[in-house]
């Protein structure tokens, strides 16, 4: 389950009154949006573009989505994202993408979200062998730049949305 020291985590009681930790992704409230954005991306780039949370694929275009969504990051990607700077592979080379998938990565660029890293956006080499340019990279940044202040805004929505609900509740109480 790889949890760490900060992640973010939803706590329930299961039916045997166990306790039962999930993981809880905050780019994922968002996969249809990111979705929507790596869409757009690869078809103005060219490239195949992938975007993740801190451990899953959640969105993937010019690639099957059905063989990637939901696949493990690999450690690899992993490194990358906690070193926070945006990684372009040498030319040939490339980050490995999923632990079970011989796919690169050839720009990573963490996305960062109130100065957590949430996820990352990825560019894929084209079946054309043709290799990111300058431009690619910028794009890639800015995806990851965006990302990032959209979760800020929607977590500053569910900040909203949780002290107004506690305030309704304590009112109800009569306190």
């Amino acid at each position: 389950m790889r949890i760490r020291e900060g992640d973010p985590l939803e706590i329930f009681t299961g039916p045997n009154e166990e306790v039962v930790f999930k993981k809880y992704s905050p780019i994922g409230e968002l996969s249809q949006f990111a979705l929507q954005y790596a869409e757009v991306m690869c078809r103005s780039c060219g490239f195949p573009v992938v975007i993740g949370d801190r451990d899953h694929i959640i969105a993937v275009a010019g690639e099957s989505k059905k063989e990637y969504l939901e696949r493990r990051l690999s450690t690899v990607l992993e490194k990358i994202m906690n070193e926070r700077k945006t990684a372009v592979a040498e030319r040939g080379e490339g980050f490995l993408l999923a632990e079970d998938k011989d796919k690169h990565a050839v720009i990573v660029v963490p996305i960062l979200s109130s100065g957590d890293v949430t996820g990352c956006v990825c560019v894929l080499a084209n079946e054309q062998g043709v290799f990111p340019k300058e431009s690619e990279v910028k794009l890639a940044q800015v995806a990851a730049a965006f990302l990032g202040k959209q979760m800020e805004e929607y977590e500053k929505a569910f900040d909203r949305y949780a002290v107004e609900s506690f305030y309704y509740l304590l009112k109800q109480r009569g306190g």
